[in-house]
């Protein structure tokens, strides 16, 4: 399943980039996620409850951060297991200053997946995919409307 998306954020690329590598804040606006500790330099241990159309399950997994170039590009490189079938997915994401005080985030990537969540179908899951971009585009503009410390 290919993931694209962008959206233009009223702040620089450097506070977005800061925001993005930190766990608590990422955590926080990262739909579907209750859980991001850090197992290393880069690399989290992720718990996530996410509903897909039909489907819902718990996914537990790692989440490394790989390719940083401050405050450009990262890679996320993610491995998520469930009972309902596991994700892999590998998602570069882009931060261009389009002015002093606006940047866009850009994200291009694959998901492989298996099990019950491969024979959801792709309509299904495309959708849902593009309503947790909404909603994570959405949770970081408010969190650099009004960040929480």
């Amino acid at each position: 399943m290919h993931l694209k998306g962008s959206h233009q954020f009223n702040a620089p690329a450097h506070q977005i980039f800061k925001m993005l590598m930190d766990a608590d804040t990422l955590a926080r606006i990262t739909p579907g996620v209750s859980e991001l500790e850090a197992t290393g330099q880069d690399t989290y241990k992720a718990i996530a409850n996410v509903k897909m159309g039909p489907v819902s399950g718990s996914f537990s997994g790692n989440l490394e951060v790989a390719e940083k170039h401050e405050p450009e590009s990262f890679v996320l490189k993610i491995q998520q297991n469930s009972k309902i079938g596991n994700v892999a997915a590998d998602v570069k994401i882009d931060l261009e200053e389009t002015s002093s005080e606006t940047t866009r985030l850009s994200f291009d990537g694959k998901a492989r997946l298996s099990g019950l969540l491969a024979r959801t179908g792709q309509r299904v899951l495309s959708g849902v995919a593009n309503t947790l971009s909404k909603q994570f585009f959405k949770a970081l503009e408010e969190e650099l409307e009004n960040p929480a410390h």
